[in-house]
This record gives C-alpha cells, sequence and structure tokens, in this order.
C-alpha cells in the first residue's frame, strides 16, 4: 500500500516536471508564431502577448488645457495637485484615471482610463517579404524611383533539402553496415578501429575544417553539393555508428544462427534482417543527423560558400536581417519557414523514436 502511493506520488512529480518543460518550450513557440503575423511596427512597440485582451490605458475625451504661461520646470498644478514635468511625461494614476501629457508644448493633458482591449492586428505581409522578397524602393540620379526585389528563402529551401537528405541518408546507410560489422563479424583490429571511432566523437569539428577544405580545394570539390554530402557524412559517421551499434549488438543471436544454417549471406542478413529490424533506430538516428544537418551554418559555409545561389536556409535567415539589422522583424516569420521541415520530419517518424532510443538500453 505504501509502495503504491510511492509510485503514484513519483508519477505525478514527473507528469509535473515534464508539464512545465512543455510550457516553457510552448510559451515562446506560440510568441514566435503570433509575431510572425505582426506588422513591424508593432513588433517594434510591444509584446507578442498584446494581442490577447488585455488592459490598458486608453485616452478619453476629457482634456485638462494648462495655462500657456506655466513653468515646466517647476510645479506644475493639476486639479488642485502639484506635479512634476518628469511625472507627467511618465503619466500619474489618480483616483483611477491616468494623466499624461498629449501635447507639451501645447499644456494640454490626456486623462485616460483604463479598459480591456485587444489588438489583433495580424498580416501575412512577413511571410510575403521571406517567401518572394522584398520590395526595395530606390532613388536613381534624376530623381526617379525603382523598385528592387530582393530574393526570398524559396532557393535557399530547396538548397538546405538537396544537402540535407542525401547528408542524411549516406552516413545512416555507411553507419549501418560499420555497426554490423563492429556487432557480428570478427576481423582483426575489430575492436582498435571501433574504439578509434569512438574517439572521433570529443574532437571538435572545427579542427579538421581546415585541413579537409585543403584536400577539397586541391580535388576541385570546394562549392559543390557532392562535398558537402561527404563533409557531413564524414562528421556525422562516428555518432551514427556508435548509436547504431549500441542496437544492432543487442538483437538476438539465435537470428543469425538460424540465418547461416540457411546459407544466407552477411549481406543478406544485413538487408533482409537487420535494416527492418532496426527501422525504430534508423528514425532515430536519421531525425538527429538531419535536424544537424538543417540547422548547420558553419560547416555549409566553408565548403559550400555564400553565394546566393547555393545558400542554405541558416545563411539565408541571417542575411534577411541586412547589414544594419533594419528587418530584423522578419527572422519571426523565417525562423517558423525553416522550423516546419525539421517538424514534419519528427512527427512522420515520432512513432519510431522512443523505440529507437530505448534500443539497446535493456538487454535481452
Amino acid at each position: 500500500m505504501v509502495g503504491s502511493k510511492k509510485r503514484k506520488g513519483n508519477k505525478a512529480v514527473v507528469n509535473i516536471v515534464l508539464g512545465i518543460i512543455c510550457f516553457i518550450w510552448l510559451v515562446p513557440t506560440l510568441g514566435l508564431f503570433i509575431s510572425s503575423f505582426r506588422p513591424a511596427a508593432d513588433i517594434l512597440q510591444t509584446g507578442w502577448w498584446k494581442v490577447f485582451p488585455h488592459q490598458e490605458w486608453k485616452a478619453s475625451d476629457d482634456v485638462i488645457r494648462l495655462s500657456k504661461d506655466v513653468d515646466l520646470r517647476g510645479p506644475i498644478v493639476v486639479n488642485g495637485k502639484t506635479y512634476t514635468d518628469a511625472q507627467l511625461k511618465a503619466g500619474v494614476v489618480e483616483g483611477g484615471k491616468r494623466l499624461m501629457w498629449e501635447n507639451r508644448r501645447a499644456r494640454m493633458i490626456s486623462v485616460q482610463t483604463e479598459g480591456w482591449v485587444t489588438k489583433p492586428n495580424l498580416t501575412t505581409e512577413n511571410y510575403k517579404n521571406v517567401l518572394s522578397g522584398k520590395e526595395y524602393k530606390l532613388k536613381k540620379a534624376d530623381g526617379s524611383e525603382a523598385v528592387q526585389k530582393g530574393s526570398g528563402l524559396s532557393q535557399a529551401f530547396w538548397n538546405t533539402l538537396t544537402i540535407a537528405v542525401p547528408a542524411t541518408i549516406i552516413p545512416v546507410l555507411i553507419a549501418s553496415f560499420a555497426a554490423y560489422a563492429f556487432a557480428w563479424l570478427r576481423f582483426p583490429g575489430r575492436k582498435t578501429m571501433f574504439v578509434t571511432i569512438i574517439a572521433m566523437l570529443v574532437i571538435p569539428l572545427q579542427v579538421a575544417l581546415i585541413p579537409v577544405l585543403k584536400d577539397y580545394t586541391a580535388l576541385g570539390l570546394n562549392g559543390s553539393y557532392l562535398g558537402i554530402w561527404l563533409a557531413h557524412t564524414a562528421f556525422g559517421l562516428p555518432l551514427v555508428t556508435y548509436f547504431m551499434y549500441n542496437f544492432i549488438s543487442q538483437l538476438p543471436k539465435d537470428l543469425f544462427e538460424s540465418a547461416f544454417i540457411d546459407g544466407a549471406s552477411h549481406f543478406t542478413i544485413f538487408s533482409r534482417l537487420i535494416l527492418p529490424l532496426s527501422v525504430p533506430a534508423l528514425a532515430s538516428i536519421g531525425i538527429f543527423q538531419f535536424l544537424w544537418v538543417w540547422n548547420d551554418y558553419l560547416v555549409s559555409l566553408i565548403f559550400i560558400g555564400n553565394q546566393p545561389n547555393v545558400q542554405v536556409m541558416s545563411m539565408k535567415i541571417a542575411d534577411l536581417v541586412g547589414s544594419r539589422g533594419n528587418d530584423w522583424h522578419l527572422l519571426t516569420s523565417a525562423a517558423f519557414i525553416s522550423m516546419l521541415m525539421p517538424l514534419a520530419i519528427f512527427f512522420l517518424l515520432q512513432k519510431y523514436f522512443v523505440k529507437g532510443l530505448m534500443g539497446g538500453s535493456v538487454k535481452g
């Protein structure tokens, strides 16, 4: 009885903690989504939560007019009470109303009342500018205006997809072959090679960028899709191999013995047994690899460059802001667009995700 109550208490604590984590993740995501539909002026002036009903001071029809001879450097008498110029600039609350300068030069004070307001001023202009490019008006030397349209995220989206899909499939497939060999084949130097691969997990990829870039330049691979595919494959292989090894090494040995008795080769065992049984693990590590490649900035910048025809999403989003940060409000819609593909991949493969993460953690 005591143990049952204890388990229920522990479960309640876990659920509360998970609820808090989900709430912490959901709030900024909701704010990003709402901000992506707000006009630039509203984003600069108020927070995203202002689109919901909230209490706010609103100007009423009452206006207090002071004498133009009132010295703003001294005490200012309003309705028998004394205030300073700084207080009237910030707003003074008296009797449920707020007094605030409406026109300081004309000595006019606005009487504001508090009430419920909502500002659902939403627009798709941000998404239009991000996807198709923002229009800029430029003045020519003769005084005429020319409209120039910037490039949107469309080309960068397809560039990123072209890089991310092969850069996910290639390392996962190669690592699966390697994990099977390390788990079930016996050959000289197997343990040494496996330890070497695991040791590569702790080496920062930044260490290898310059040496690899020199080799790419000599081989003519720099700036090509093949080069970036190989780079992501090389940097992702250690983790993917280690993950797949943990799963494949825990598969029942009887499966392999039965297959060998029936005369199956290693390739047949791998293609007919290992791959179908490893779908949860493949889906899980595929999600991680895809997310890493999709959000990558540094590796793509080094090996494929920042030219408009080959730019990836992360580079293009950074360029949308401009050199002076004048269009930073476009980051909200651009960031939400960049989230759509990883979210779609995750939800498509989520039923395998937990199974894959648990694969190899419990033996038997």
